[in-house]
């Protein structure tokens, strides 16, 4: 599997040079980085780490029928500046049908907040699934991969001590593709 491992202020994300996504994007989220000090400021970047030739653009998304899909989400990132900036990074973008970035997968990044403040903090992994050996693809000049599911896991790490996994610690979001 090709990848890139990139240490942001918010996330580390391992990000596949082949399909133009990240193969998983971790953070952990914690009560003191729900305190919004920052706004959304919704522009999404080439990742600066990567060759320009190689790094994804939002003209890779127009017309194509997907979402700019957020595997941290900003939402996650409103605690410090540099965090909010990276998490518009195209390194944690995949296309997404719009119907699940702006349904499940944002009831499930609000559920995972509200978590937070129950359980003090979380471990958060999520990324794409690809199931297809042909994948269908977006974008004229990178060809960025559309992926067939998600998935997320989470952990909460509770005043006990004991890593535990939540009631929804894996869950899969199948994407519409015809």
């Amino acid at each position: 599997m090709p990848e890139q491992i990139l240490h942001r202020k918010g996330y580390i994300t391992s990000y596949n040079r082949e399909h133009k996504i990240p193969n998983w994007v971790a953070w952990e989220l914690t009560p003191e980085k729900l305190i919004e000090r920052e706004s959304r400021t919704d522009k999404f970047l080439p990742d600066p780490d990567l060759p320009e030739n190689q790094a994804v653009t939002t003209d890779d998304y127009k017309r194509s029928g997907m979402d700019r899909g957020h595997m941290c989400p900003a939402g996650d990132n409103r605690w410090h500046w540099k965090a909010m900036q990276e998490s518009f990074y195209m390194t944690n973008i995949c296309p997404q049908n719009h119907n699940l970035n702006r349904g499940d997968w944002k009831e499930l990044e609000d559920a995972c907040r509200l978590w937070t403040k129950k359980e003090g903090k979380l471990y958060i992994v999520c990324g794409p699934v690809l199931y297809r050996q042909k994948h269908r693809t977006i974008g004229r000049k990178h060809k960025v991969t559309v992926p067939e599911a998600f998935f997320k896991v989470i952990l909460t790490y509770p005043a006990t001590g004991i890593l535990r996994p939540l009631a929804l610690s894996l869950k899969i979001y199948q994407e519409i593709i015809r």
